[in-house]
């Protein structure tokens, strides 16, 4: 994954799920539409819980990848 800028960040690790996936749900909030979320985690499966939370409520994943056991997404937020 490329270095992309975000406009903020929510630091999930250390949680399991479902806590990540609900603080993105109150994090994404703060961001103006089009701006773009970093989140780090540490539990797997947030590979499958952020990108169905971004399909089914209308956000970009823009990327993904796992990194010496972290999980970063960049998330742009929909209108």
């Amino acid at each position: 994954m490329t270095a992309t800028e975000f406009d903020a960040e929510l630091d999930a690790r250390g949680l399991f799920c479902p806590e990540p996936v609900m603080m993105l749900h109150n994090r994404i909030n703060d961001v103006e539409p089009g701006g773009v979320l970093r989140v780090v985690a540490t539990d797997p499966s947030t590979t499958r819980d952020i990108p169905r939370f971004c399909q089914f409520l209308g956000h970009e994943l823009v990327g993904q990848a796992e990194q010496e056991g972290e999980f970063v997404y960049l998330i742009r937020r929909g209108g």
